[in-house]
């Protein structure tokens, strides 16, 4: 099948340049572009797994896909703007909801099996209620920005990558190359994802600047922080 080589492919190259652009300063221009092949790796990775997952009829995985992918979407929309856009975020609005939906029956299903995935089914269906939630209130109040729009840009863009990161690490056993199987250490790449978002929410917590961010001054507005950040 044509489309796995391109999911593993796509997961690979999503994780090198997810953590490329973790660590990059922010705005310049390692960070752009590997935000850029991020971005296009997560879209190949999570379409075709969940176009793999529809074959196989595996109702979490197809949930896990397309939350990846509604995340990288509209994390990117965000701070970028194309042809359409209103109309895009609504649509992945509603999508979202779905989702929420779609979530919460597959873990209700699960549990009522004692099956173990049932936990990050609820958590993908918070994750997608929040995403929601935020959907409405930025189309009702016409669009966001300042900080606000870099904190839905950069936990959107981040908790797609913990999804890449856990279904890698923490997949079954025989997908980690045993080169680099280290079972102690498998968290730290996992967290890592969220561990950026939190340090960078807590470097803009009540200021009106963001430092570590190149543009043609050493100090940024946060109004142009997130124009910078994609």
């Amino acid at each position: 099948m044509v489309v796995l080589p391109l999911h593993i492919l796509g997961g690979m190259l999503g994780l090198v340049f997810g953590y490329v652009a973790l660590f990059a300063t922010k705005g310049a221009t390692v960070h752009r572009k590997a935000g850029i092949g991020f971005v296009l790796a997560m879209i190949a990775m999570s379409l075709s797994g969940a176009f793999i997952a529809t074959l196989n009829l595996n109702r979490g995985s197809i949930i896990a896909g397309l939350l990846t992918f509604y995340f990288v979407v509209t994390g990117v929309l965000t701070v970028k703007q194309v042809p359409g856009q209103r109309r895009i975020e609504v649509i992945a609005m509603a999508s979202a909801f779905v989702l929420v939906l779609s979530a919460g029956w597959a873990g209700w299903w699960l549990a009522q099996r004692g099956r173990p995935e049932a936990a990050p089914m609820f958590i993908f269906g918070a994750m997608a209620l929040l995403g929601a939630i935020g959907d409405v209130k930025m189309i009702r109040a016409g669009g966001i920005e300042g900080k606000r729009r870099i904190t839905r840009h950069l936990w959107r863009l981040c908790f797609a990558m913990w999804v890449a990161a856990a279904s890698f690490f923490w997949g079954p056993r025989g997908r980690v190359p045993e080169i680099i199987y280290y079972p102690a250490l498998l968290p730290i790449p996992v967290l890592m994802p969220i561990v950026v978002m939190l340090y960078w929410m807590w470097r803009m917590r009540g200021r009106k600047t963001v430092r570590g961010i190149v543009t043609s001054s050493p100090v940024v507005s946060v109004d142009r922080t997130a124009e910078v950040m994609s």
